[in-house]
Protein backbone atom coordinates (compact mmCIF):
# COMPACT_ATOMS: atom_id res chain seq x y z
CA UNK A 1 0.00 0.00 0.00
CA UNK A 2 2.92 2.53 0.64
CA UNK A 3 4.06 1.97 -2.52
CA UNK A 4 1.17 2.68 -4.10
CA UNK A 5 0.43 5.37 -2.43
CA UNK A 6 3.72 7.11 -3.10
CA UNK A 7 3.08 6.69 -6.69
CA UNK A 8 -0.47 8.02 -6.40
CA UNK A 9 0.52 11.21 -4.50
CA UNK A 10 4.33 11.65 -4.65
CA UNK A 11 5.01 10.32 -8.12
CA UNK A 12 2.51 11.15 -10.80
CA UNK A 13 0.52 14.26 -11.93
CA UNK A 14 -2.43 15.61 -9.55
CA UNK A 15 -1.08 13.52 -6.72
CA UNK A 16 -2.05 16.84 -4.69
CA UNK A 17 -5.41 16.99 -6.06
CA UNK A 18 -5.76 13.24 -4.98
CA UNK A 19 -4.41 13.94 -1.51
CA UNK A 20 -7.13 16.64 -1.29
CA UNK A 21 -9.48 13.68 -2.12
CA UNK A 22 -8.85 11.12 0.60
CA UNK A 23 -8.47 13.81 2.81
CA UNK A 24 -11.77 15.14 1.97
CA UNK A 25 -13.06 11.64 2.35
CA UNK A 26 -11.53 11.09 5.40
CA UNK A 27 -13.81 13.54 7.49
CA UNK A 28 -16.56 12.10 5.73
CA UNK A 29 -18.67 10.80 2.46
CA UNK A 30 -19.20 12.99 -0.20
CA UNK A 31 -20.99 12.86 -3.68
CA UNK A 32 -18.81 13.74 -6.76
CA UNK A 33 -20.60 16.76 -6.92
CA UNK A 34 -20.35 17.56 -3.17
CA UNK A 35 -16.60 16.80 -3.62
CA UNK A 36 -16.02 19.54 -6.61
CA UNK A 37 -17.95 22.10 -4.58
CA UNK A 38 -15.68 21.27 -1.53
CA UNK A 39 -12.57 21.21 -3.35
CA UNK A 40 -13.39 23.71 -5.78
CA UNK A 41 -12.30 21.79 -8.70
CA UNK A 42 -13.75 21.06 -11.87
CA UNK A 43 -16.52 17.67 -11.56
CA UNK A 44 -14.37 16.78 -14.47
CA UNK A 45 -11.10 16.32 -12.80
CA UNK A 46 -12.68 15.00 -9.60
CA UNK A 47 -14.11 12.10 -12.26
CA UNK A 48 -11.00 11.53 -13.16
CA UNK A 49 -8.94 11.57 -9.79
CA UNK A 50 -11.80 8.99 -8.17
CA UNK A 51 -11.43 6.83 -11.04
CA UNK A 52 -7.56 6.50 -10.73
CA UNK A 53 -8.20 5.95 -6.77
CA UNK A 54 -10.79 2.93 -6.89
CA UNK A 55 -8.55 1.53 -9.95
CA UNK A 56 -6.15 1.23 -7.08
CA UNK A 57 -8.31 0.26 -4.50
CA UNK A 58 -7.90 3.48 -2.07
CA UNK A 59 -12.00 4.56 -2.87
CA UNK A 60 -15.27 2.80 -3.16
CA UNK A 61 -19.03 3.33 -3.73
CA UNK A 62 -21.23 2.67 -1.01
CA UNK A 63 -23.22 0.06 -3.34
CA UNK A 64 -20.03 -0.95 -5.16
CA UNK A 65 -21.94 0.31 -8.52
CA UNK A 66 -21.32 3.72 -10.55
CA UNK A 67 -24.81 6.00 -10.18
CA UNK A 68 -24.83 9.51 -9.96
CA UNK A 69 -25.05 10.98 -6.46
CA UNK A 70 -23.95 7.71 -5.25
CA UNK A 71 -21.31 8.63 -1.88
CA UNK A 72 -17.76 7.57 -2.02
CA UNK A 73 -15.49 6.30 0.64
CA UNK A 74 -12.32 5.21 2.01
CA UNK A 75 -11.71 1.59 1.09
CA UNK A 76 -11.28 -0.24 4.60
CA UNK A 77 -7.59 -0.90 3.69
CA UNK A 78 -7.07 2.57 2.70
CA UNK A 79 -8.84 3.57 6.67
CA UNK A 80 -5.93 0.93 7.87
CA UNK A 81 -3.64 2.71 6.17
CA UNK A 82 -3.98 6.48 7.03
CA UNK A 83 -1.05 6.71 8.87
CA UNK A 84 1.04 5.97 5.71
CA UNK A 85 -0.74 8.72 4.12
CA UNK A 86 0.10 11.20 6.65
CA UNK A 87 3.50 10.19 6.46
CA UNK A 88 3.94 10.69 3.38
CA UNK A 89 2.19 13.96 3.09
CA UNK A 90 4.34 14.78 5.42
CA UNK A 91 7.52 14.50 3.84
CA UNK A 92 5.97 16.05 0.27
CA UNK A 93 5.65 19.30 2.19
CA UNK A 94 9.72 19.70 3.54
Amino acid sequence: MKRILWYLIAGSRGGTNRARIIEALHDRPYNVNQLSLELDLDYKTIQHHIKILKDHNILVNSSGEKKYGEMIFLTNRMEENYPIFLEIQSKMKK
